[in-house]
């Protein structure tokens, strides 16, 4: 089976987009050439936006071709993949369902620099390629091959439970998806934000008590969180935030910031609170979300561009701004 050359969009030294060709390649067994038709751009973008390599992570599109011992996937079947590309499958992290820690996996950034998913085409192993429900728009899926997936992963592996009462540190990107999917896990949804200007949407999305905190010393919130999702940029001030944790709570730092991780020592010992990591799912929790996500009609608020240099060069330069509401998603022609 010959291979195509197709149309990448790779970061630079100066960070300018650059369009180049990839030379097409015969399918392996297991590998599926899928035709991009949608791409979704993330935060993680912008820090790879230096570096000379296929850019994005949240891709969708059309499978055209299948290589011999493709089993999952058919041609003219809808697939997406994230931020996981390849892990051994044979280690004790692969076994239990956790091939986002495998000592080989494979990740955005760090693998597979000749591919991504702002481009024409990309080819992946089909065992890392995830089917798209009828229920959810390609438009709609691109953002939750990384964002959804993410804050779908915190809560459903970590065991946040219907009874628990989960704040919500921001409402964008990630924030977004964190309100819509606690409550349609059942949770009460407190969400923090700088102003009271998002309060109306972000109760349209699910949450049950908002609070603005510029300029504020202390919150008084009642009952205390059981768990805290934090999906903004930068740290929030962890004196303010650690007084409404509960005993025994957990915080999710959901973002990637500059610097060390530093917080109030003794809090954490007096009430047991933990601070725990998170990366995006494994493909288990991944295939839970997209089906959550169907049933619940959970839809990401987002924003399209053309998928083309100059499209991909306005979509970041937005992003890096703040001016995106809260997802970009590039967009194929004739997609």
């Amino acid at each position: 089976m010959p291979g195509i050359d197709f149309t990448v969009y790779k970061g630079s030294e100066g960070g300018k987009v650059v369009q180049a060709t990839a030379a097409g390649q015969a399918l392996g067994p297991n590998e599926v050439l899928i035709r991009i038709t949608h791409a979704g751009l993330c935060g993680t973008d912008l820090h790879f936006r230096g570096q000379d390599m296929v850019l994005g992570h949240e891709g969708v599109g059309v499978v055209q071709q299948i290589g011999a011992q493709v089993k999952h996937f058919k041609v003219g079947e809808r697939a997406g993949w994230g931020y996981l590309h390849e892990s051994c499958m044979s280690c004790e992290s692969c076994f239990t369902g956790n091939e986002i820690l495998c000592s080989e996996r494979h990740l955005y950034g760090t693998h597979e620099h000749d591919r991504g998913a702002f481009a024409s085409h990309a080819v992946w192993n089909e065992n890392f390629l995830f089917h798209i429900p009828d229920a959810i728009s390609s438009s709609d899926a691109a953002p939750m091959m990384c964002g959804g997936a993410t804050v779908f992963n915190a809560l459903e592996k970590y065991g946040v439970r219907d009874t628990d009462r989960v704040g919500v540190i921001g409402v964008g990107g990630l924030g977004h998806f964190a309100i819509q999917i606690a409550a349609k896990m059942g949770c009460e949804v407190v969400v923090f934000s700088s102003t009271e200007s998002k309060k109306e949407e972000a109760m349209r999305l699910g949450a049950t008590e908002f609070y603005p905190t510029k300029g504020v010393q202390e919150l008084k919130i009642g009952r205390p969180l059981d768990q805290l999702l934090v999906t903004t940029s930068q740290q929030p001030d962890w004196n303010m935030y650690l007084p409404v944790m509960a005993p025994n709570s957990t915080i999710f730092p959901l973002t990637v910031s500059e610097g060390d991780l530093k917080v109030p020592y003794f809090p954490l010992l007096a009430n047991a609170i933990r601070i725990q990591g998170c990366l995006p799912p494994s493909r288990a929790i991944h295939m839970k979300l997209l089906r959550f996500a169907a049933f619940h009609k959970i839809k990401p608020v987002i924003q399209e561009f053309p998928l083309t240099r100059e499209g991909i060069e306005e979509a970041m330069d937005r992003l890096d701004k703040g001016e995106i509401k809260y997802r970009a998603v590039l967009v194929a022609d004739k997609a």
